[in-house]
């Protein structure tokens, strides 16, 4: 093989990995950049129940908040939507739309901030903030008629609240700061040199997983601080946020106030793959008890 061919193959080579590099940039962009208004309306077209849009506002910062209704109807009790780092409030779009769970309750989500379309990766700075925004976003409602559903780092503000509500649904929620698995990739935001590289909201997902090995520790006795009852539903295969956390609620809470449903060979995904089984228990969880 003489030495022009060589080169050209290894121009070709190159070539190649510099436009898949280029689209696999982009898509991560393209997926983790947050969705306009108008985006969030396309995604439920042609379902009859369409989201409400509106804004509340925090410190000196707007949250954006999906509600599928126009006015809370009081008579029914609140799913209260969650997401982790990163995510979106658009990740709980399948139970938003979903025509069952709108008959039953009201159902509300938001964009935690940092994650929403104003200073996008601005993360608040404590698991206390995050608390304090949720419990802001709950004023006028009684916490005994809404259900909070956490997803991840939701799930971990879901549990930090001490008001008490109708039940709390942790879905593979982070308690644990030894549990905490550091990825290599986090490295890509510890280096000055790469991490303006990195798309936004995963600079904010990164700060938070920083401060979960030190901050969640801090917190390991106050898990119990609500009187809510409390359903964990986590996969027993989930490397990112381990399925031990959820042993370590059962440990903290007992059995009297605490359940665990284990997805067996369920991983991190379980919001999306496990739809049909979570759905289930928010059926439950909204229809027990006459108000």
């Amino acid at each position: 093989m003489n030495r022009r061919l060589i080169k050209k193959i290894f121009k070709i080579i190159g070539l190649v990995l510099l436009i898949v590099t280029g689209a696999v940039v982009y898509l991560i962009y393209a997926f983790t950049s947050p969705s306009s208004e108008a985006e969030i309306i396309d995604k439920f077209e042609g379902d009859v129940i369409q989201p409400v849009i509106s804004y509340a506002n925090f410190h000196d910062r707007r949250v954006r908040i999906v509600g599928m209704q126009k006015e809370i109807d009081t008579l029914l009790p609140t799913l209260f939507f969650v997401h982790g780092s990163p995510g979106s409030s658009m990740d709980f779009q399948r139970y938003l739309s979903d025509s069952t769970l709108n008959s039953l309750a009201n159902i509300i989500s938001y964009d935690r901030l940092g994650y929403g379309p104003e200073r996008t990766g601005e993360v608040l700075n404590t698991l206390q903030e995050e608390v304090d925004l949720l419990h802001q976003l709950l004023k006028g409602m009684n916490p005994t008629k809404v259900v909070m559903v956490g997803y991840s780092y939701g799930g971990t503000v879901v549990m930090a609240s001490e008001l008490n509500y109708k039940k709390k649904i942790a879905l593979a929620a982070s308690v644990r700061g030894d549990l905490e698995p550091m990825f290599w990739a986090m490295n890509l935001y510890s280096w000055k040199l790469t991490r303006s590289l990195i798309p936004k909201v995963f600079r904010g997902a990164s700060i938070e997983k920083f401060r979960h090995v030190t901050e969640l520790s801090q917190y390991e006795k106050k898990w119990d601080i609500s009187p809510s009852p409390v359903l964990s539903i986590h996969g027993k295969e989930d490397f990112i946020v381990p399925y031990e956390n959820s042993i370590f609620l059962q440990q903290v809470l007992g059995k009297d106030k605490f359940s665990l449903i284990p997805i067996e060979e369920g991983n991190h995904s379980l919001i999306w793959t496990n739809f049909d089984l979570i759905k289930i228990e928010l059926i439950n969880s909204v229809s027990i008890h006459e108000f």
